[in-house]
């Protein structure tokens, strides 16, 4: 059950008929904006993303080096 063109040309009718000639480019134009402005968004968080990932970094392996440090004097106070 595929959409033939009489469905398509009804769905086209119909968004003219609600919309308008004269809005239709104004609406175009809104949502060509929009994409713009995400992408542009997109582009920005790319960019910051590396400096967050470096500062995560440093701060997981200074977490990960407490737990064995931790551990390792547990284990020199439970030897003695």
């Amino acid at each position: 059950m595929g959409v033939n063109m009489w469905q398509i040309l009804l769905v086209l009718a119909i968004f003219l008929l609600l919309f308008g000639r004269g809005k239709i480019p104004a609406l175009m134009g809104d949502l060509a904006s929009g994409i713009k402005n995400f992408k542009q968004g997109m582009r920005e968080d790319e960019e910051e993303t590396p400096k967050d990932t470096l500062a995560n970094r440093s701060s997981t392996e200074t977490s990960a080096v407490e737990p064995a440090a931790t551990a390792a004097a547990l284990s020199e106070k439970t030897s003695r």
